[in-house]
């Protein structure tokens, strides 16, 4: 039974099955020799670091002289930690993004204590207003999938426009996803259901931070600084940037709940909560983010732990995870 467990824990967590099926089989030898391990599982050495090199990759187990296994609770620790720290890095790669501008723009002002000598970076920056004219002329100028953060959904006479650009768009075979707030369920759902209709790509989070939309591998468009407000944008042209932004896009793309869940809000409400509740978020923050008061989280959360069966809310996370609602 318990094999059973972790092996659905593990690929919950993201491994394949021949990696799920392998940690089963090791975690009752943990402790041993590798030699015995390799004998016990009539395998080399070198043939078992081999098969178990996403989990060495992963640091679910160790091989040197002895095999060294986590328990599945502490692999869901060191997962949730993993996750939350790659998070945190692209999160702080795109807010350095906006020192770098002044650079690629040639024309600001400098940076102050340069280090190193300077030179300039081919590729471009420019301030532009985000309007339905400038963005349907941005994507017949350009080739590649598109991406875009939006913090807030407004409801208003252009958002038709940017639809239907979006929707040839798609029809011309590009890809085209947006990540948008919780909030926006509750506040426009209207303009979300039409845009999954025309075939946007659309992923949820609690809070999205900033606006941000990625066009191919040739353009990242944001604002300076970095936040809720649409206009002016930055539209930078230089390949690294573009990269780092995407990178960013593609962590949150990860974290995000899809929007085939989108129709059962209480369903897609839970995953939330989990999700912040796994980043280690306190209530307060989680409030803010969800858009609800103090005593609501509070009251799911104690809900959430009965529902479960768990005492406390690191067992909660556990639990989520083996059942895959993670």
């Amino acid at each position: 039974m318990e094999n059973g467990r972790s092996q659905t824990l593990m690929t919950a967590l993201g491994f394949d099955p021949g990696a799920a099926q392998l940690y089963s089989r090791l975690l009752p030898l943990n402790g041993w020799p590798v030699v015995v391990v390799a004998a016990t599982l009539s395998t080399s050495e070198d043939e078992l670091k081999e098969e178990a090199a996403p989990l060495i990759e992963s640091g679910v187990i160790c091989v040197s002289e002895t095999l060294t296994v986590l328990s599945p609770t502490a692999v869901v620790a060191h997962m949730l930690e993993r996750a939350a720290t790659r998070a945190q890095d692209a999160h702080d790669h795109l807010l350095k993004i906006s020192q770098s501008v002044p650079y690629v723009a040639g024309t600001a002002a400098r940076l102050p204590a340069p280090i190193g000598e300077e030179h300039p970076i081919e590729g471009e920056v420019i301030t532009t207003e985000f309007t339905p004219e400038t963005f349907e002329r941005l994507v017949s100028a350009t080739s590649g999938d598109m991406m875009w953060l939006r913090p807030a959904v407004t409801v208003h006479p252009s958002e038709m426009r940017f639809i239907s650009v979006i929707e040839a768009t798609i029809k011309s075979g590009r890809r085209c996803r947006g990540i948008y707030p919780v909030a926006a369920l509750k506040h426009s759902p209207d303009v979300l259901r039409m845009r999954v209709e025309i075939g946007e790509e659309i992923r949820i989070l609690p809070r999205v931070a900033t606006h941000l939309m990625v066009v191919g591998s040739t353009h990242a468009m944001f604002p300076d600084p970095l936040g809720p407000v649409e206009q002016p944008m930055i539209n930078v042209r230089q390949r690294g940037i573009v990269e780092v932004v995407t990178c960013y896009f593609e962590e949150l793309w990860h974290r995000a709940l899809p929007a085939a869940e989108l129709e059962d809000l209480p369903n897609a409400e839970r995953r939330l909560l989990l999700a912040e509740l796994a980043s280690g978020a306190q209530d307060e923050q989680i409030a803010r983010r969800l858009g609800v008061s103090l005593r609501t989280v509070r009251r799911r959360v104690a809900e959430l732990l009965e529902e479960l069966g768990a005492t406390s809310r690191f067992e909660a996370g556990v639990e989520a995870a083996r059942r895959a609602w993670l």
